[in-house]
């Protein structure tokens, strides 16, 4: 194990991948207490939900955690974008009854900032990692200053490097097949990107920090082919959303046990950056990428009435099913036995 790793003193260095709005701190508690470093995701908390989901966790368990934020740029407002969002998403409002000219707008997610770190630095955690770089150099002092390792993910070479060099103690190599939103920051290209067997072993030969696998990653198997990479740590996600202690919504859990797991696809239509999902009714139509969608966050707003409309009768198709791309694997299980599964390989690879 690393030796960046091994002062948190875990049984093996199998990370709980954040997923914010299918997990709180129920998962990350299992995971902690199973050996492995649990996580949560911090990026839709507010400052009051982040004190109350970090008090719940410490209460529970001595063991390193990690939390994770998102560390954007928020775009600048743009009439014009909001314009064309409205008129993309009006037909599917009067389909479910709904006022086009009441469709909300704003931001859906914040990025990482003092109000947030002001209750984090209370709970001193043991790792704080990051989506889409790093924060402004103050903040990461900060978050320095007391003890904690820092990580972020990197889709590219280029983006490893540029971590290395700003600050990150290790980096998440994102592979393409991973789940949920890309953590994509040099760049827009989505053709630069690839998957977690090309990406890793680059990575491992250009920076000096360690580096932890991430990306259809969901068996014993990849865990153990991570480590023959040259990963020092592997970070999994999806093989937890159908676990007991996920969040996971039931419609999202069915279509993770269906045959529709088997395609994803990369859309920005749900948040207006690209993220893997289950492809429904939404990313094909509009997508799965939508010249439409406002820049992230402000995409989120609009779907938010007509998801609520579309679950309410029991369908998901305006509903973010985020998933790598093998999700074949997810079974409902206790999060600790999925762990252990994981550190079993680790030790035995």
């Amino acid at each position: 194990m690393s030796h960046a790793f091994t002062q948190l003193g875990l049984n093996a260095p199998i990370f709980q991948a954040p997923m914010a709005g299918a997990q709180n701190h129920r998962l990350a508690l299992a995971v902690c207490h199973a050996g492995g470093l649990g996580a949560l995701p911090a990026a839709m908390l507010s400052p009051d939900a982040l004190q109350t989901e970090l008090q719940a966790l410490t209460a529970a368990t001595f063991a390193p955690y990690n939390v994770n934020f998102f560390c954007h740029t928020p775009p600048a407002p743009s009439l014009e974008a909001e314009a064309l969002w409205r008129q993309a998403l009006a037909p599917y409002y009067r389909e479910f009854g709904l006022d086009p000219s009441q469709m909300p707008s704003g931001p859906g997610r914040v990025p990482f900032g003092h109000d947030s770190a002001d209750v984090l630095q209370d709970f001193r955690p043991a790792v704080v990692s990051f989506h889409f770089g790093l924060p402004a150099p103050d903040l990461l002092a900060r978050v320095k200053s007391w003890g904690s390792l820092v990580l972020s993910s990197a889709t590219t070479v280029a983006e490893a490097q540029w971590l290395e060099a700003h600050g990150a103690d290790a980096i998440i190599a994102q592979g393409l097949e991973a789940g949920g939103h890309r953590g994509m920051f040099l760049t827009e290209d989505l053709s630069m990107q690839m998957g977690t067997f090309g990406l890793v072993p680059q990575i491992v030969r250009a920076v000096e920090v360690p580096v932890i696998a991430a990306g259809g990653i969901a068996t014993p198997a990849g865990v153990a082919a991570a480590k023959q990479l040259g990963a020092s740590a592997v970070q999994i996600g999806t093989a937890y959303l159908c676990s007991h202690e996920a969040s996971t919504s039931a419609l999202h859990r069915a279509a993770l046990q269906s045959p529709a797991a088997q395609h994803t696809a990369l859309t920005n239509v749900f948040s207006g950056r690209p993220a893997r999902g289950i492809v429904n009714r939404l990313m094909r139509e509009l997508g799965p990428i939508c010249a439409q969608a406002p820049a992230f966050p402000m995409a989120t707003a609009g779907i938010a009435p007509l998801r609520s409309a579309a679950e309410a009768q029991g369908c998901s198709d305006f509903t973010p099913l985020w998933s790598g791309q093998n999700a074949s694997v997810c079974r409902t299980a206790a999060a600790a036995d999925i762990t252990r599964d994981f550190l079993r390989a680790w030790h035995a690879a």
